[in-house]
């Protein structure tokens, strides 16, 4: 597939690992709080989500940023103590959002690919 704007990324899969890496991370968290490098693992683990945790941190910033997810700082038997992530009110609202958005999407897009309009 090519684009039409120099520079820009041409691997579609690419550009759609980026573009709902956030609602994923949101989603891991719907369970209840995580530390980042167990999100990295996870994410990195399915299908290569993200590449790993020079991603998922600064992702966790913005999410953070946009009051999306809070954190809390608890000891941890194997070094310094470790921030943890969970989910906000704010943060849930946006998932839920996503994901009917997301269903419709995908709907949509199954359609046109399966020759199905």
């Amino acid at each position: 597939m090519y684009s039409m704007v120099a520079g820009e990324d041409r691997d579609p899969v690419a550009q759609l690992r980026r573009g709902v890496a956030e609602p994923c991370v949101l989603a891991l968290l719907r369970a209840g709080e995580r530390y980042g490098f167990d999100l990295a693992r996870e994410l990195a683990g399915v299908g290569g989500l993200v590449a790993g945790e020079g991603t998922v941190y600064p992702l966790l910033a913005r999410l953070r940023r946009r009051q999306l997810v809070e954190t809390t700082w608890k000891e941890s038997a194997q070094g310094p103590p470790r921030r943890y992530y969970r989910l906000t009110a704010k943060g849930k609202a946006e998932l839920d959002a996503f994901v009917e958005q997301w269903r419709q999407f995908r709907s949509t897009v199954d359609a046109v690919l399966g020759g199905d309009r």
